[in-house]
């Protein structure tokens, strides 16, 4: 026991040495920053004026400062022209410390700790652009005076810089409690931007027979003090660019007010967190356009329960307005944002939150309290004990009727009592304490055509003494509805007659929705493929009626021909592959095949047109690569643009002579008795791809018993190899064509080592 008074001692003189220390190190941390910024200044001084980076520029600067035996500080303060005399005070040794050398000097001690006064005393560059500041706004608005206050943890203000007032006024204002209600600390404490002629302004402050201006310090959405600006009375009507010419002043203010403090590393947080022995969630600020609008959930401690019976895993990361909607709504959001605001925390006491899962509310009672930390909140947050009436069994009966948004009632027969589970009143939408609705009179809360399927299930509970339910919706206050399932049952005495009559309502408004939503996507498939199978099988029809199934006779002209064309394997991708052979007035044969890109009505269509053009134009006597510049007009006007490949040929049975061109598409191929040769390929881009386009045009001379070969890509294109590739392993498999042409262009198909199950066109052309 006599040791006590020993340790009691001991303890005291422990932390005033640590008081002292840290008081040291936040001293010499104050002047070493200002020490950097004069250095740093005076670097950039030397990199503009010399024209040399910035690392050039202070190595420069220590050179200098080393051949005129002066420290480096010194020489930075002669050349930004602040007076030398604040720097060396600031490297003053702290009497009873050990000096260490700051940034930027060459020898000395720590700075000294600045007195203890009952404010914060005001930084240089903060108390020189306060006189800066004052002398501009004078010549430009007409100012008197102005105050920068900055926050004291507590609540407190501080006046941090000043011009315009005597140093006795200036000192009787050196600091104002939290409980005096100045402009200023209104403003810090969340108020609105106060101006001349607002009668809040006119609180009592700093200077007399004034108007007044006071705008918010703000960093990060906190606000760390405000700016005071004074004129004579009656004071200025300030124009919005004035306006806004001040809040850029309050904005400089903040600025040199210095950092605000670092936040805590996250580990610190975690430790912090579980070290606590109450439940708590750590929040951040979120900031939009400049403005908290929102908290995000950062850590949950071990001891935290959702009052939903959420996990700590579901909560972190989230935001705390969608985790506690309607308890953020109606309070619990605006004491968070106080406490951010102004810095003063909230002492914790009884808070009555109303908590939503769906339509049922969940009302509790939580012990609440707030503390900023580091830029963030602290919340502790814990439910009070449930009722001494309410064990386990019932309050996870309550959580799991909440979760299936189910809630219960009862009824007496004779007597008329009603009793109802907790959570059915904000079921129907009735304010607390509002009278049960008796399950006679439900009918007068649905909507009117629901009102003859509950008068039904009333009357088979009530009358047949049978178990019933029914679906209806459920009129609200507001004007809305809710799908509601009800099930009732009757509660029979010892002589079989009613005595009661139980069940139970079961919000059903999502499922109905997703029942509604599933029938509509279903009713959509079913007309996207009904116009699918219609587009289709148009597609298929208008196809068939413009190409032909066998050849126009050419016997006249001394040629034998053939042709096949095989749809795709799907009935829904119609392509645009065609052919024709149309003799001509000169005895010359136009033969032609094509691919218009693309599946569909839309590539039929376009088949079509590309296909007719050719026909028409070919009377004209053109040769190939005239008709393909031609058709390359026509699909550049067809809607949609069409592109398309195509080969034109013109053979002239008389002499043998071929004359064609393409348009990107794969070469004829000349079978005859020296084998199967692919003619060579002029130059010619697809249909519809540019304007003005040229086509190459190539001759060749075809003997009796030569047959020219036209086919599309359907017949040979893979997707694991070259198209060239693939035409020349079909035309040796295939083999000479041999007298029946027919015959010829079947075993082409049947051999096709095409994998793309797309359409085919092929003419066999035999000159006899």
């Amino acid at each position: 026991m006599t040791a006590r008074p020993e340790l009691e001692e001991s303890t005291a003189l422990a932390l005033a040495g640590t008081v002292r220390r840290l008081q040291d190190a936040a001293a010499r941390l104050r002047a070493e920053a200002r020490i950097r910024s004069v250095v740093d200044l005076a670097t950039g001084v030397l990199s503009e004026r010399l024209g040399v980076l910035p690392a050039e520029a202070a190595a420069h600067l220590v050179r200098l400062a080393r051949e005129a035996g002066v420290p480096v500080v010194a020489l930075a303060a002669d050349i930004t022209g602040l007076p030398a005399v604040e720097l060396e005070a600031a490297r003053a040794p702290t009497p009873g410390t050990a000096g260490g050398s700051a940034p930027g000097t060459v020898s000395g001690s720590a700075p000294a700790s600045p007195p203890v006064a009952p404010a914060i005393a005001a930084e240089p560059d903060l108390q020189r652009a306060a006189g800066a500041v004052l002398e501009q706004l004078t010549a430009s608005l007409g100012v008197r005076s102005l105050a920068v206050w900055q926050r004291l943890p507590g609540g407190a203000l501080a006046l941090a810089a000043h011009s315009g007032f005597a140093e006795a006024e200036a000192e009787a204002w050196s600091r104002v409690p939290p409980g005096v209600a100045t402009p200023a600390q209104q403003v810090v404490g969340g108020a609105a931007e106060l101006w001349p002629g607002d009668p809040t302004a006119a609180g009592p402050s700093i200077g007399t027979g004034v108007v007044r201006a006071v705008l918010p310090l703000l960093e990060t959405g906190r606000r760390r003090g405000a700016l005071e600006v004074l004129w004579p009375e009656p004071g200025p009507a300030l124009t919005p660019s004035q306006r806004r010419q001040l809040r850029a002043l309050a904005e400089l203010c903040t600025t040199l007010l210095g950092p605000a403090g670092e936040p805590p590393m996250p580990e610190d947080l975690d430790v912090l967190l579980e070290g606590l022995l109450t439940p708590a969630l750590l929040l951040e600020p979120e900031l939009r356009d400049g403005h908290l609008a929102d908290f995000t959930i950062r850590r949950v401690n071990a001891q935290f329960r959702d009052p939903l019976g959420r996990p700590r895993d579901a909560l972190e990361g989230t935001s705390f307005l969608e985790a506690y909607p309607v308890a953020g709504a109606t309070g619990l959001f605006e004491r968070l944002l106080a406490v951010h605001r102004s810095g003063v925390p909230l002492p914790g006491g009884s808070v009555q939150l109303v908590l939503r899962d769906g339509p049922l509310a969940v009302p509790v009672t939580v012990r609440l309290a707030v503390a900023p930390l580091g830029g963030q909140l602290l919340v502790g947050w814990e439910a009070e004990t449930r009722p001494p009436d309410e064990d386990e069994q019932t309050a996870l009966l309550r959580q799991a009727q909440r979760l299936a948004r189910v809630a219960g009632f009862e009824e007496d027969a004779d007597h008329g009592r009603i009793r109802w589970s907790a959570g059915l009143r904000e079921f129907f939408g009735l304010p607390a304490g509002a009278p049960p609705v008796p399950l006679a009179q439900l009918a007068r809360h649905v909507h009117p055509d629901d009102e003859p399927a509950v008068r039904r299930l009333v009357d088979t509970v009530r009358h047949r003494l049978r178990t019933s339910s029914a679906v209806f919706r459920l009129a609200r206050p507001d004007g809305s509805y809710h799908y509601t399932r009800v099930i009732a049952e009757p509660v029979l005495d010892d002589a079989g007659r009613l005595a009661a009559l139980r069940g139970a309502y079961h919000d059903v408004s999502a499922q109905h929705r997703t029942e509604l939503a599933l029938g509509a996507t279903r009713a959509r498939l079913a007309d996207s493929e009904q116009e699918s199978a219609e587009r289709a099988q148009l597609a298929l029809r208008l196809q068939q009626a413009i190409l032909p199934t066998a050849p126009p006779p050419l016997g006249v002209n001394g040629l034998r021909a053939a042709v096949r064309y095989r749809p795709a394997a799907k009935r829904d991708r119609v392509g645009g592959d065609w052919y024709d052979i149309l003799p001509l007035p000169d005895k010359r044969v136009l033969l032609a095949v094509g691919d218009v890109a693309g599946h569909g009505v839309g590539a039929a269509t376009g088949m079509v047109a590309l296909r007719h053009a050719l026909r028409g134009l070919a009377v004209t006597g053109a040769g190939p690569a005239q008709l393909l510049e031609w058709a390359n007009t026509v699909a550049l006007r067809e809607p949609g643009q069409v592109t398309a490949t195509a080969v034109c040929v013109l053979l002239d049975p008389a002499g043998g002579e071929l004359r064609w061109a393409r348009a990107g598409h794969l070469p004829p191929i000349r079978l005859g008795r020296d084998g199967a040769h692919v003619l060579p390929l002029p130059h010619g881009v697809l249909l519809g791809a540019l304007d003005e386009a040229r086509y190459e045009e190539h001759r060749v001379h075809l003997s009796t018993g030569d047959v020219l070969l036209l086919y599309t890509d359907g017949l040979v294109e893979r997707r694991d190899r070259p198209v060239e590739d693939s035409v020349d392993q079909l035309i040796r498999t295939a083999g000479a064509p041999g007298p029946d042409l027919e015959h010829y262009l079947d075993r082409l198909l049947d051999l096709s080592p095409a994998d793309t199950e797309d359409d085919t066109c092929l003419i066999a052309v035999r000159v006899e």
